[in-house]
Parts: C-alpha cells; sequence; structure tokens
C-alpha cells in the first residue's frame, strides 16, 4: 500500500513538472539560441551573387544573435551538395543552408538521382532577396529589343543559338521558358559556368544569353552587350529604362534567382523564429539595402510559411519547362 501510495504521487508529481516546464522550455530554447557559432552553407564556390548576399547578411546576423554566422562554401553538383549536407545535419539550427531556384527548384526535378527532398528535408525560415536574369545580345545582332529578336527567331527557326552556364542551370530554363512562352525556337549551348558563357557572347561565338543582371552590368554599360529586358516583373532599379520581359512582348514571363535561409527539417520552431527575426532585421539595415542596391538585388524578407509556399509555387512553375525541355542529369 505505501509503495502504491508513493508511486501515485510521484508519478503525479512528475506529470505536473512536465507540463509546467513545456512552456517554460520552449521559452528557454528560445532564449539560448545560440549559444555557439553557427554554419551558414553557401551550396557554390566563393564570389558569386549567392556567396556575395550570404556574407552581407550573415555579418549581420551575427552582430543580433550574439554568436558568429560562419559562411562555409560547399561546391559541387550544381549545389546539390552543399544542400545535401545541410539536409543531413543535426536539426538545432547550427548548421543552416544559403538555398536558392537551383537547390530547391530546378535540380530536384532535373537530377535522376534526388539526394533530398526540397519540401520534406528542410524547415524554411526566410526569403532573403531576388536577383534579376536579364537578356543581352552580342551588339552586332540586329536586333534593338526583345520584338526585333523574335522577329528574328521566327524568321529561322533554330539558327541562332543561345548560351547558359550549363545544362539545367537557372539561365538555362530561363531560355527554355522563353522559347516556350514566345513560341520560338532556339539552339542551347550549354558551357561550364558562366564566365566562359558570357566571354563568347561578348566575342560573339554566340549571340544571345540570360545571364544574372549583376555579372553582365558592367559589360552593359561598357557596351560590349546589349541588354533587351530584365526577367522580373518589375524594371531593375539600376537599369531603370531597360524593360522587362513581360513588358516587351511575353506577358507573364518573369525568372529570376533567389537566395532564402533554410535549416534541417525538424529544427525546433523557437530556433526557426530565432533565426529569422535575425535574418529579417539584417535586411533592414541601412548598409545592408545599400548593398543590395549595388548589384540590383530586390529584399523580400518573409515569414517561414512564405518561403514554403514560395518553394511550392517555383517547383509548380518549373516542372513543366523542365519537363518539355526533356531535361535531366544523372
Amino acid at each position: 500500500m505505501a509503495f502504491s501510495h508513493l508511486t501515485r504521487r510521484a508519478t503525479l508529481a512528475l506529470g505536473l513538472m512536465a507540463l509546467t516546464a513545456l512552456p517554460l522550455g520552449s521559452t528557454a530554447l528560445a532564449q539560448d539560441f545560440p549559444d555557439r557559432p553557427i554554419t551558414l552553407v553557401v551550396p557554390f564556390a566563393a564570389g558569386g551573387s549567392t556567396d556575395v548576399v550570404a556574407r552581407i547578411v550573415a555579418q549581420k546576423m551575427s552582430e543580433d544573435l550574439g554568436q558568429q554566422v560562419i559562411v562555409q562554401n560547399v561546391a559541387g553538383a550544381g549545389g546539390n551538395l552543399g544542400a545535401d549536407n545541410v539536409a543531413r545535419a543535426d536539426p538545432d539550427g547550427y548548421t543552416i543552408l544559403m538555398g536558392t531556384v537551383a537547390t530547391h527548384a530546378l535540380n530536384p526535378l532535373i537530377l535522376k538521382t534526388k539526394p533530398y527532398d526540397p519540401e520534406k528535408d528542410f524547415a524554411p525560415i526566410s526569403l532573403l532577396v531576388v536577383v534579376p536574369n536579364v537578356l543581352v545580345v552580342n551588339p552586332e545582332l540586329p536586333a534593338k529589343d526583345v520584338a526585333e529578336l523574335l522577329a528574328l527567331l521566327k524568321a529561322k527557326p533554330d539558327e541562332y543559338s543561345y548560351a547558359s552556364s550549363g545544362n539545367g542551370t537557372p539561365l538555362h530554363l530561363s531560355g527554355e521558358l522563353f522559347k516556350k512562352m514566345a513560341g520560338v525556337s532556339m539552339q542551347h549551348i550549354p558551357y561550364k559556368g558562366a564566365g566562359p558563357a558570357l566571354n563568347d557572347v561578348i566575342g560573339n561565338q554566340v549571340p544571345i544569353m540570360f545571364d544574372n543582371l549583376p555579372s553582365s552590368s558592367s559589360h552593359i554599360k561598357a557596351g560590349t552587350l546589349r541588354a533587351l529586358a530584365v526577367t522580373t516583373a518589375e524594371r531593375a532599379p539600376s537599369f531603370p529604362d531597360v524593360p522587362t520581359v513581360a513588358e516587351a512582348g511575353i506577358p507573364g514571363y518573369e525568372t529570376y534567382t533567389w537566395n532564402a535561409l533554410f535549416a534541417p527539417a525538424n529544427t525546433p520552431q523557437p530556433v526557426v523564429a530565432r533565426l529569422n527575426e535575425a535574418a529579417n532585421k539584417a535586411l533592414k539595415d541601412p548598409a545592408v539595402v545599400e548593398r543590395m542596391k549595388e548589384f540590383s538585388a530586390t529584399i523580400v524578407g518573409s515569414t517561414p510559411e512564405e518561403l514554403e509556399a514560395h518553394v511550392k509555387a517555383e517547383l509548380a512553375k518549373w516542372t513543366p519547362v523542365v519537363r518539355d525541355a526533356n531535361v535531366q542529369m544523372d
């Protein structure tokens, strides 16, 4: 009897302690995080726009979090290597990813062997920025605007070619979406990176390219490339006289590079909330705003739920484009 009575009392006490600890535990987790440095994995080589955005945001997040956010470049497999590393990391918020349209929309559709699920294997944190792509041509091409380019392509199907940074890349699929929506044909010439592709467009070996606006900006200003249109829904502040593709004759066309923060799936909600708070606060810093303007990045900032919806929308958008272009890679 005594043993049973003590057991019941102990069980009741433990139950009350557990109930009392639940909200306190969540609060403590949010308050204690982080207590050591955070690794922000950039799944591409240093120097590109994704790396630049990561380093700008990481610096300001470090100030707010009170712990260093260390950028680590894990390049390989078109972004899949770094993304997969984060998907497999401990879900504690100390390893996070700078995701992109490649890691969370294109690669999962293109690859035969899929190392991770872009929706199930990650906890969304915040959509940070979008960076326009730009349709550029060699100045010797007899097309001063999108309408003249479309006329050339329709008059001579498949006679003209466009360069990209490689098969299945966002720049390649920007071209495929353009072809699909405009009803035109042109040959795709893939390169091992945007740099070599850009060099051959400037040298007129290939006359047309979709490129990230930041990497083409200096060439457009120098006159070695002609910008026909930006690919975003609105004009780029750095080139206000360059129309959008939609304005120039293909309504509804919109592509861009985007950068967003993700944690591994099952990261505690208070930790995700703290990271979201730090990221969105960083995006409002005047110095960050000015840096982003330098390469025409549009600051977004979002809730985790808005980023989740964004990934779903991007997957739905690119699925028919990948299918129709018959793009598949090992």
